[in-house]
């Protein structure tokens, strides 16, 4: 039985169109795979605290933690377990003003943790999060793809990379607001690349 991550990022609920091709994979991963399980953690209908000092000082540990950070700990903790205990994470990217969501921003600040999902050694960083097929699934309003002003997919390639999760496929949908036919062609193109992701695992 796989078991899978879905992290949703969007602010748009229903308008969202990285949450529905989000939508569209595990539907199609369940028809592969009907035994699955499926983990969602929606960043926007359940909002993570933001980071400030002193939930930065209290993901540290140590004594006398106020109640505060004793729950940002055991907060970030269980994010950490979705993420080892995942085969394959899925990640939506969309654009807000050439970067990623505060939501998933605040999820990354929580699972990056020096010693428990990367270290530092001689040679470097090295991640702690490994053996995972990861797709990211990035939105775009304009055409950025390949330019100087795509940051929210490398801004999320270089984070995950960092704590291990290379192995990245990206489903890209660009120019969603420059037109019906522009929109329809970069959504059909995400579409693709999610059903050959799940055709190929």
């Amino acid at each position: 039985m796989s078991k899978i991550l879905v992290v949703k990022s969007s602010i748009l609920g229903d308008y969202s169109k990285s949450s529905a091709l989000l939508d569209q994979f595990i539907e199609g991963w369940k028809q592969k795979d009907a035994s699955a399980s499926v983990v969602v953690r929606d960043l926007a209908a359940n909002p993570l605290p933001v980071l400030d000092g002193e939930i930065a000082f209290g993901l540290q540990g140590g004594d006398n933690l106020s109640d505060r950070q004793k729950a940002a700990r055991e907060l970030s903790e269980t994010l950490i377990e979705e993420l080892k205990s995942a085969d394959y994470v899925v990640v939506a990217v969309p654009m807000y003003n050439f970067g990623i969501p505060v939501q998933l921003k605040t999820w990354i600040d929580l699972v990056c943790r020096a010693g428990i999902t990367f270290s530092y050694t001689e040679t470097g960083p090295v991640g702690l999060i490994t053996g995972k097929k990861v797709l990211i699934v990035t939105t775009t309003g304009g055409a950025h793809r390949n330019t100087a002003t795509d940051l929210a997919l490398a801004h999320a390639q270089t984070v995950l990379g960092f704590i291990g999760l290379k192995d990245a496929t990206i489903a890209y949908a660009e120019a969603l607001n420059m037109g019906p036919d522009a929109a329809e062609r970069g959504l059909t193109e995400a579409q693709k690349a999610i059903q050959a992701f799940i055709a190929s695992h």
